[in-house]
């Protein structure tokens, strides 16, 4: 299985996402408590070491889950949250991310955690793209809390290309979260800017968007034909087409499920031969806005170390903007 760094750590490409062991819309506790604990187990079992959390799943639910089922942590475990927003006791999404409630964030997922230190926590934004007074603001929160190492690494999520070449250029930045996947590929150019740096590059929503009957990625005639001609599954073929992008891409796929958790993992050993890489590159237009010709060539596989593209074929053998607030919405319940 191939590793990629995340701040300090080396972590598994695949990883889990921990939001859906929550109830209903993120919200409130899940209907088979033992269930969720057994796939957190079975996660950790299985030599998952990036697990995606934030104190405002549940609210503190999935925290809560994540400490009674794994604690003591392995060492070798990276525990990665988010701050920005917080939930009321309706379960709506509301904004908390002036520096105070930043830091206040950060400490709550520390105690609920029961842990000294975080491997990143991520700074979830609007979406609006904005460089300003504030957007600084809250990375001198976020660096002030890495700097007295309540949290090893510094992560920005739902931000725009703009963002993370201003963030970069004051301070270290180890992850990005964006929606992305094989059917919305907007968030291409950030990809490749964090390929370019060194950046883990950590795709929400990698088996599309919207879930159910409207989902882009599962629902594709393509993604089921590939599927079907290979003897795997539609969401091994979707994330096995993340994961042969750049060697930086993180996938934390969640689920409820020990049986689709092992079915995620499953994608690491799927080969995508050339028809499948080739028919899967055209389900969906890359941006037009590309920053320079290596952003345009991402389609055909950036390998560790080389800045020249592979062919379709070559990958093959090699194997090497978001809705706001959409990562807690009904239609994550969804594996």
């Amino acid at each position: 299985m191939s590793a990629f760094r995340l701040g300090r750590m080396q972590v598994r490409r695949s990883g889990y996402g921990a939001m859906q062991l929550a109830g209903p819309f993120v919200f409130g506790p899940p209907a088979d408590r033992a269930a969720a604990i057994a796939v957190l187990r079975a996660a950790a079992a299985a030599g998952v070491n990036h697990i995606d959390t934030a104190q405002y799943y549940g609210p503190d639910v999935v925290n809560d889950l994540i400490r009674d089922a794994l604690y003591p942590y392995p060492a070798e475990l990276a525990i990665v949250s988010k701050v920005g927003v917080r939930r009321d006791d309706t379960g709506a999404v509301l904004p908390f991310d002036d520096p105070d409630q930043l830091r206040a964030g950060i400490e709550g997922n520390l105690r609920s955690l029961r842990v000294g230190r975080l491997a990143a926590v991520n700074l979830r934004l609007p979406g609006d793209g904005r460089v300003d007074a504030r957007f600084d603001d809250q990375l001198a929160a976020m660096v002030a809390a890495r700097d007295e190492g309540l949290i090893a690494g510094v992560g920005l999520s739902n931000i725009s290309l703009e963002q993370l070449r201003h963030a970069v250029a004051g301070t270290d930045i180890v992850c990005v979260q964006n929606l992305f996947h094989l059917a919305d590929r907007r968030a291409a150019p950030l990809l490749a800017e964090c390929l370019s740096r060194g950046i883990a590059f950590v795709p929400f929503g990698p088996l599309g968007w919207p879930r159910g009957q409207q989902n882009p990625v599962l629902n594709s005639p393509v993604v089921a034909q590939a599927a079907a001609r290979l003897g795997v599954t539609p969401v091994q073929v979707a994330l096995k087409w993340l994961l042969q992008l750049a060697p930086n891409v993180l996938l934390i796929p969640g689920t409820g499920s020990v049986s689709h958790l092992r079915e995620n993992l499953a994608a690491e050993d799927v080969t995508l031969d050339e028809e499948a890489l080739r028919q899967l590159d055209a389900v969906a237009p890359w941006p037009d806005d590309a920053p320079s010709s290596e952003m345009r060539s991402l389609p055909h596989g950036i390998p560790p170390g080389q800045g020249s593209p592979l062919s379709p074929g070559e990958r093959a053998r090699s194997e090497p903007r978001s809705p706001k607030h959409c990562e807690v919405s009904s239609a994550t319940r969804a594996r």
